[in-house]
């Protein structure tokens, strides 16, 4: 928990609480229905956690933003994000119904309002979003397929509406054919070993 605050500073109590309640949540959650690694429960705030609110380091979304997080797994990075911008609206999708049970669990007892979950397969998701924001869950070239139609041609942030993937190792072939992309280092924000070749690529869909 102390990492969190140590790159968020301006948390309010509640989201104090908020976070500081995942550990606990997730446990016990992950100990009945498996949706996290048991190397990297022990290690949540660090791998899920802050590795989710590095997005948060690229874009401060305004107020009534619409986001998806598509291929949620156990919410991340949606849960945390959610957490971080309570004025905006996130709907957290995955096609694993086990898995959108334990993020409605999560969801309950955090008490976070702006949050829906779907049971859906990305591609057969027709609503418009501001931002996609995705985690590893398939090559860039086919998150751009599936959810190009899923843009909102309206922005009303800073950068433009569009995908943003938290992504690792070696990018280059991946990318090569993805025009104007943008890709962070996320040990640019965060100065623990573990976001070494951590990513975040921002792709920006303008129609």
């Amino acid at each position: 928990m102390k990492l969190i605050q140590k790159y968020f500073k301006d948390l309010t109590e509640d989201q104090l609480n908020q976070f500081q309640k995942l550990e606990l949540l997730y446990k016990d959650w992950n100990s009945r229905i498996n949706v996290i690694s048991r190397k990297d429960i022990d290690e949540l705030y660090l791998r899920h956690v802050l590795h989710s609110l590095a997005i948060a380091k690229f874009i401060q979304f305004n107020k009534g933003t619409h986001i998806i997080d598509v291929g949620t797994g156990g919410g991340f990075p949606g849960i945390p994000l959610a957490i971080l911008f309570p004025d905006c609206k996130f709907h957290l999708v995955d096609s694993i119904e086990k898995k959108v049970r334990v993020v409605d669990a999560v969801l309950n007892e955090l008490g976070l309002e702006n949050v829906t979950t779907q049971c859906k397969r990305v591609e057969d998701i027709e609503d418009k979003f501001d931002f996609i924001l995705t985690r590893a869950i398939a090559d860039m070239s086919t998150i751009l397929k599936w959810t190009v139609n899923n843009i909102n041609p309206n922005s009303n942030n800073v950068v433009p509406n569009g995908i943003i993937a938290l992504k690792g190792g070696d990018l280059d072939k991946e990318l090569f054919k993805i025009e104007n992309k943008k890709v962070v280092a996320i040990k640019d924000y965060f100065d623990d070993h573990y976001f070494i070749n951590k990513k975040l690529v921002y792709v920006p869909i303008q129609k």
